[in-house]
């Protein structure tokens, strides 16, 4: 059976993908399982920080966690961590941050002592090389796949490695598609082979790194054959990358949520930023490493201490200076310890420890790996009040409903891009109906429960994140207009800040150079789910260009790319099983089983499938992934779960429905 993709046209399906109404008016629930109803704002707010009050007073400010919102303003995550801090007296803040790219945070400050990509986008047009690596960005991040075409354009050379032939891929010069979950065997083999070739910068490594020696041992049996036995690229594949990647004069290392949504994505994370501390890739113009971070602030809610181990700016709150410097500031005193990350969060929902929840802006009930449970767990809080745009799935398990406006367009303030470039965003449109801004609705509740905050405006608060965080001190809002955007680290108003991190590396001056960078000492682990007779197909997921996340926002406009979700499989694949494009089938993993009609796809390999969370009110693609964590960060392993594909007996698909294992 013969695919060609001109032949992969089907009618789209005759399923309308559910549309979520804009809040217009605050709800409030009055019995647990009873239904949501119309409330005033003085009702819906008053119910709201009563449960707060009562969750404190009988269990604790730890039974209290802040779920803080990507998309929303840096200065709304900043009002959201203090409210965490100050008024509950808790460090239990974090944000879907969490779901991605928490590895790269965690790998970037564990190596580099900062959380930031260390490139500039304008960088990746003026490189010689670049090397996506678990990144298909020409749908994921399609803006800045823009400078990576103008790189190409320029005369870089470009090499992609995923498991997929994806849209990425195909502009590469190269494709590596390896095995999922392979990636640290193929990084070591990658290293090894550099070191064999004599092409790592000796120089580099001497003067700013540590860990050498122990990493060159570490690689060592990582020979060509042996990779290509571990990952299925070939030997000759890999040799080709390891020379060209170290021979070029400026290269820059891009990945996105094919590294870091693995159980071991920290390590995944170290294992390639080891190839540029071989190389000496980092720390100039144009040769860096870039985590791509795919909403518009998740960047920046990290940056504003929306988590629970940093102090806006990037602080660690174990440090007693860091932490005597927000307690004066603020009038508190902040808890010596890391609070719960959100993998700790749903745990201790599980086990009765966390008792109410503030989640703005995020959907967790359908975002998180293993959604049955998510969703279990979430209805056994005692309080739980969401503030947003939509009536999410969420939100409709809500004690309390708010109602808030849209950061991109109805908010003053900042966002920061995963290239560190904070910018201004302005209130373009009056938000509908009873709508209010998320910092005026934390004020509120803070103000009933004893804490009277009071800022004229954005402007307001952002001059108050500066004064307690040095990077971002020479950022006024007055600069980022002058300047359409700047750079952190920026801690003077009167000069511009360097467009790439960690050139002090470079220092010959041991004072200038600073701490070392330490290579990671990284083993490979293969996928917790493993294949096998019962569930023979390795199923990946990601993101398709015509959709975003959970489809909460992007499901209600219309699209001619988009065609609902199906599972994806090769042609071979497809033929063995005996499905055609189109044919609904039985989806089933060791958690849960839902039904998807077919798609194929010649990108895909013998025995890999794929699968999107756009749809999940029509497929709910995370009943079937793993919550299976990175111990450093916390990142669920979404993508590499083990199933099988069944034909169905009838024409009709059965329900979803959750199968516990």
């Amino acid at each position: 059976m013969q695919y060609r993709h001109e032949e992969l046209s089907v009618k789209k399906r005759d399923r309308t993908p559910k549309t979520y109404s804009r809040l217009t008016h605050p709800m409030v629930r009055d019995e647990k399982n009873g239904p949501l109803r119309r409330a005033t704002w003085d009702e819906a707010l008053a119910k709201a920080a009563e449960g707060f009050r009562q969750s404190r007073i009988e269990h604790g400010p730890d039974s209290f966690a802040m779920l803080s919102c990507a998309r929303a303003t840096n200065e709304m995550n900043y009002v959201a961590q203090k409210f965490t801090r100050v008024v509950m007296g808790t460090n239990n803040v974090d944000s879907c941050n969490r779901t991605c790219h928490a590895p790269s945070v965690a790998g970037l400050s564990a190596v580099f002592g900062s959380g930031g990509g260390t490139s500039s986008y304008e960088e990746v047009e003026h490189t010689d090389f670049i090397l996506m690596w678990g990144s298909n960005a020409r749908f994921a991040h399609p803006i800045f796949f823009q400078h990576v075409l103008k790189g190409i354009r320029n005369g870089a050379r470009m090499y992609a490695v995923d498991p997929r032939r994806t849209s990425t891929a195909e502009w590469a010069e190269s494709w590596l598609g390896l095995n999922v979950g392979t990636d640290i065997p193929l990084a070591h083999a990658v290293g090894r082979e550099i070191i064999s070739a004599g092409l790592h910068n000796q120089a580099f490594i001497d003067r700013a790194t540590t860990g050498f020696e122990d990493y060159k041992k570490l690689v060592e049996p990582w020979t060509l054959s042996l990779a290509e036995k571990v990952t299925g690229v070939p030997a000759a594949a890999i040799k080709d990358l390891a020379h060209a990647y170290a021979s070029a004069e400026r290269a820059q290392l891009c990945w996105t949520l094919g590294i870091t949504e693995h159980h071991n994505g920290t390590d995944n994370v170290r294992a390639l930023i080891n190839l540029s501390l071989l190389t000496g890739h980092v720390g100039r113009w144009g040769a860096g490493v870039q985590p791509l971070r795919g909403q518009n602030n998740v960047q920046g809610g990290g940056d504003m201490g929306a988590i629970p181990n940093r102090l806006p700016g990037f602080q660690d709150i174990l440090d007693v200076s860091h932490r005597t410097k927000f307690e004066t500031a603020w009038d508190v005193v902040i808890q010596p310890k890391y609070g719960m990350t959100l993998t700790d969060m749903f745990e201790a929902m599980e086990h009765g420890a966390l008792k109410a929840v503030y989640c703005i802006g995020e959907n967790p009930a359908q975002s998180e790996a293993d959604s049955e449970q998510a969703l279990r767990r979430l209805k056994a809080l005692d309080h739980l009040v969401v503030q947003d745009i939509f009536l999410t799935k969420t939100a409709e398990l809500a004690d309390v409903v708010l109602p808030a406006t849209a950061a991109w367009a109805e908010t003053d303030g900042t966002t920061t891009n995963s290239e560190r470039r904070v910018q201004r965003v302005r209130a373009a449109l009056t938000p509908p109906g009873e709508a209010r801004e998320d910092i005026e609705i934390i004020c509120a509740i803070a103000g009933l429960l004893g804490h009277e905050w009071k800022w004229a405006d954005s402007q307001a608060v952002w001059d108050e994140l500066r004064s307690l965080s040095p990077d971002h001190f020479g950022m006024t809002y007055d600069r980022l207009e002058e300047h359409h955007g700047l750079q952190w680290p920026c801690p003077d108003t009167d000069k511009l800040p360097s467009s790439f991190l960690h050139g002090r590396l470079w220092e010959t001056n041991p004072e200038l150079r600073g701490k070392p960078a330490a290579f990671g000492l990284v083993d490979h682990d293969p996928p917790v789910d493993l294949t096998d007779e019962s569930f023979p197909i390795r199923l990946t997921t990601g993101r398709r260009l015509d959709s975003y996340n959970t489809g909460v926002q992007s499901g209600s406009f219309a699209s001619p790319l988009r065609r609902g979700e199906y599972i994806e499989l090769c042609p071979e694949d497809a033929e063995r099983l005996g499905v055609q494009v189109g044919e609904e089938v039985k989806v089933a993993s060791r958690r849960g089983t839902v039904t998807a009609p077919v798609w194929v796809d010649p990108a895909l390999r013998p025995g890999l499938a794929f699968m999107t969370m756009h749809f999940p009110d029509e497929v709910d693609t995370n009943q079937l992934t793993i919550e299976a964590n990175c111990p450093i960060a916390g990142t669920a392993e979404f993508k590499a779960s083990a199933i099988r594909i069944e034909k169905l007996k009838s024409e009709q698909p059965e329900p979803v429905a959750a199968v516990r294992s």
